[in-house]
């Protein structure tokens, strides 16, 4: 079973530029898929970035610009950078594995399990 450990969250002023960091491992984890997905109470969980193996990424136009994943595969260790973030930012953030062979692009339409306890961002305006 994938085990994630999810860090790096807060309450944090809008326009603030958290990182938020995921560190990976166990059965079913290579490194070859991943994303960032959030979720807040009573909303839908919506991958909001992707990585797939030849480091491509993809975002959904609501953090596009604003929101930059990267991978340190040598430390198993996941990273999101937020930028410009806005009220409608809070959710608490998951990262998750996707299929292996799948593009960034089409792993944003990727139903995200949430293997961890995430990192909850709350944005005050």
């Amino acid at each position: 079973q994938v085990q994630v450990a999810e860090s790096g969250g807060g309450t944090v002023s809008a326009g603030g530029s958290p990182r938020l960091s995921c560190v990976a491992s166990g059965y079913g984890y290579d490194g070859a898929c991943m994303g960032w997905v959030r979720q807040d109470p009573g909303q839908e969980r919506e991958a909001i970035a992707t990585i797939d193996s030849d480091s491509h990424t993809g975002y959904p136009e609501s953090v596009k610009g604003r929101f930059t994943i990267s991978q340190d595969k040598a430390r198993n260790t996941l990273f999101l950078q937020m930028n410009g973030l806005k009220p409608e930012d809070t959710a608490t953030y998951y990262c998750s594995p996707c299929p292996p062979r799948w593009t960034a692009i089409q792993a944003l339409l990727f139903e995200f399990k949430a293997w961890g306890p995430g990192t909850k961002v709350t944005v005050s305006s």
